[in-house]
């Protein structure tokens, strides 16, 4: 069985941020296995543990859930968004400090974030 993190994503370099932002971003909490790859067969067991949370100037923006979605999608369900944040690849991915992940926000425009934090919860 997969443990619970907390993986800290915060705004890579991009055109528009040549040194990146780390005060916008997410806080997840989500199922890793060992790869730390995301785990849709522990977030099936216990899907209310997964949490999202969006800030932007260190400042929380929204609060919600990190959700399997249809055709194995994850997504960053933010209630009062008018639609959802969908992780690109996100079953793919390693939420490992260092790597790199991409969302699609409900703009339609992709940005990338670098994984900053991956612990496990305390039980």
């Amino acid at each position: 069985m997969a443990d619970f993190y907390h993986v800290r994503l915060e705004m890579a370099r991009a055109p528009d941020t040549p040194t990146g932002d780390p005060g916008d971003g997410y806080d997840i909490v989500a199922p890793l296995d060992a790869d730390g790859r995301l785990d849709a067969g522990a977030w099936r067991a216990e899907p209310d543990r997964a949490y999202a949370r969006r800030f932007s100037d260190g400042v929380t923006e929204a609060k919600g859930r990190l959700r399997l979605g249809p055709g194995g999608h994850w997504i960053v369900d933010l209630p009062g968004e008018a639609e959802d944040a969908v992780g690109h690849r996100f079953a793919d991915e390693r939420f490992v400090v260092g790597e790199y992940v991409s969302l699609t926000l409900p703009s339609g425009e992709q940005n990338t974030y670098q994984v900053v934090i991956s612990k496990p919860l305390e039980a």
